[in-house]
């Protein structure tokens, strides 16, 4: 597994959209995260973005769903042509249809977890998704601090796919840095969410492979 990075777009000048991710060019995919001021305390942005984001050609797009309701609204987002949908656990109703009619239109499955939430009710179900998202931040907002106590959920759960024989993703999402991306990797993530610290770096792009070269250097 070589780590995955997954620039978050959030911070970045949506009045040049195209050259933003042209920044990010370096990078394996864009994070797109779709926030509707109910499941979280902020309003980003929806379908309209995440579908200019598919049009401009420049990286496979994660929609990160940060809704009340994705039963009904996240297959939008895979029928749109996101290489992957990533819904939360606290906000589905029936988890396992809605990961299988993600698949059923051709995206792969990403299950969000707060950090007050808890992977063991999941274990089971690990093989429906092809990803696993930890926040290493309460979801809602850009720029805060890595929470250190989230690092034993990653370990968990790579443990757990593991133990069920499972190449499973496990990203990580929050206050990611070159101060903490060894960390997380160590843990056993291999999908590295950074916002702030690529498009507040002086060189986006050169950002991006320094956090790559970080992350496979402590990935095992």
């Amino acid at each position: 597994m070589n780590a995955t990075i997954s620039p978050s777009i959030l911070n970045c000048d949506i009045g040049d959209l195209r050259g933003e991710l042209e920044k990010i060019s370096g990078a394996d995919v864009a994070h797109v995260d779709v926030m509707d001021n109910h499941f979280v305390p902020n309003l980003s942005w929806g379908l309209p973005v995440v579908e200019a984001v598919v049009k401009s050609g420049v990286l496979p797009v994660d929609a990160h769903l940060m809704i009340e309701d994705p039963d009904r609204w996240a297959p939008l987002y895979a029928e749109a042509g996101c290489a992957s949908v990533t819904f939360h656990a606290e906000a589905a109703h029936a988890p396992l249809r809605l990961a299988r009619e993600l698949h059923r239109i051709g995206s792969k499955v990403g299950l969000g977890l707060k950090p007050a939430t808890d992977i063991a009710p999941f274990v089971d179900i690990l093989s429906e998704f092809d990803m696993i998202l930890v926040m290493t931040v309460e979801p809602g907002f850009g720029g805060q601090s890595f929470i250190e106590s989230m690092l034993p959920k990653v370990r968990r759960t790579r443990e757990a796919a593991r133990a069920a024989g499972l190449e499973l993703s496990i990203q990580v999402d929050g206050g990611v840095s070159r101060a903490t991306i060894e960390r997380a990797a160590e843990a056993g993530a291999d999908n590295f969410v950074a916002g702030s610290a690529v498009f507040k770096a002086e060189d986006a792009y050169a950002e991006v492979e320094v956090l790559r070269a970080l992350a496979n250097a402590h990935m095992h």
